[in-house]
């Protein structure tokens, strides 16, 4: 399934608890178990055509008031049950509603139907059509059983509703043979619905590893910033969204006045102290859709969304002075450092990833050349740069 398509959760009682996978189910992850039940089409054809294809056999051969209604039912719920599927899948990728809640209770109509259709074979004591139905049914419950995997709770409630007739039917047949089915049903029901439980425990943890993995993958190991992979898909992001949506957002690129005197001092460990506690820093400053990334060894990326640049020129000035606050190292000495920030605002033409990254790049130099302590923004001129406080020596100890 498409993880751009985004399926409606389910809203009823009735389909929460169908489709409920665990309290340790994160959200991200129980939504794509919800979109998993749109998916796997072939086995949504093949079971609506067998259906289709048996109820028709059956009642083409004797049209009789009870297998003519099955016929009927199955072709009302195959045109339901398409239509709302071509909808979702229509209104998904538009994050539309999805009417998640009736696709469902359909597809508990269809099992109900499914195990009409063999309760009536049964009761009428017609064995040809009974073998069709009841064979036709045993195969269904294993697609049944792989096109649900993500609410195994629905899956053990649709071979309930289809084969659990086949137990109710057989006690009218008056043949003692058929009391096989009261052992056979119940094992297969037990025995799906365990299985269906197991399947579905191993893709949540496949998908909790894969999204640790890129987690992992787009983050920076000592501060838990992005690093340069996570930060480039967000600015790609921001872009595409500047370009479609005329808006826009701040990059500031950040370097650290000569924090190369830290770890010459006071050893790399001490160095690293400082890099994490400043990510903190710069974290408890952004909001929760802004990206903070550290790209190198001292270099770091923040990139909001929504500000112009004299809103970017004032968190500037916040970031330098919440950074240059003492840090306590482990030995009880106090530091403190400085920054150099060069800001370029993505908006206008400047909307591609590497613009942005180049004219703050180029805004950063600019700053640095002052002497560092202070922003500078791209395109902007001596007097729309804001100073902190020029200092020598960007790192120095403090008594």
């Amino acid at each position: 399934m498409d993880t751009a398509l985004k399926f409606s959760l389910p809203k009823w009682r009735l389909t929460r608890w169908l489709t409920h996978s665990g309290h340790d189910t994160p959200a991200d992850i129980r939504a794509a178990l919800i979109a998993s039940l749109f998916g796997t089409l072939p086995i949504f054809a093949g079971g609506v055509i067998n259906t289709l294809m048996i109820s028709g056999v059956v009642a083409w051969r004797r049209p009789e008031p009870l297998y003519l209604s099955w016929l009927a039912m199955e072709v009302i719920l195959a045109a339901v049950r398409v239509t709302v599927l071509r909808s979702a899948l229509r209104a998904a990728p538009k994050g539309g509603n999805t009417h998640t809640d009736i696709y469902i209770l359909l597809a508990l109509l269809w099992a109900f139907s499914v195990g009409y259709g063999v309760f009536v074979t049964f009761i009428n004591g017609d064995w040809l059509a009974a073998t069709l139905a009841g064979v036709s049914c045993g195969a269904m419950a294993g697609g049944i059983c792989f096109r649900n995997y993500g609410a195994p709770r629905l899956v053990g409630a649709m071979i309930f509703l289809s084969l659990g007739p086949m137990c109710l039917g057989a006690a009218f047949t008056g043949e003692y043979v058929t009391a096989i089915v009261f052992i056979q049903i119940p094992f297969y029901l037990v025995s799906m619905s365990i299985a269906s439980h197991r399947l579905n425990r191993i893709l949540v943890s496949t998908m909790l590893a894969e999204r640790d993995s890129e987690r992992r993958a787009s983050e920076d190991a000592l501060t838990g910033l992005a690093n340069r992979a996570g930060l480039q898909a967000a600015l790609e992001r921001v872009c595409a969204s500047a370009r479609s949506h005329d808006s826009s957002a701040a990059l500031l690129y950040m370097d650290m006045d000569d924090f190369k005197l830290i770890n010459d001092t006071y050893g790399h460990a001490a160095g690293d102290q400082v890099l994490m506690t400043i990510a903190q820093r710069m974290r408890a400053m952004l909001r929760v859709d802004d990206v903070a990334a550290r790209i190198g060894g001292d270099e770091f990326i923040v990139l909001v969304t929504g500000i112009d640049a004299t809103s970017a020129l004032r968190l500037g000035e916040h970031l330098l002075h919440d950074v240059s606050q003492p840090i306590g190292l482990a030995d009880g000495t106090r530091v403190s450092v400085g920054l150099s920030i060069g800001i370029s605002i993505v908006s206008g033409a400047n909307r591609s990833p590497q613009g942005a990254l180049d004219s703050a790049d180029a805004a950063l130099y600019r700053a640095k050349a002052r002497g560092g302590r202070c922003c500078a923004v791209a395109g902007g001129d001596e007097a729309g740069d804001a100073e902190n406080g020029i200092l020598p020596g960007g790192a120095r100890a403090v008594a």
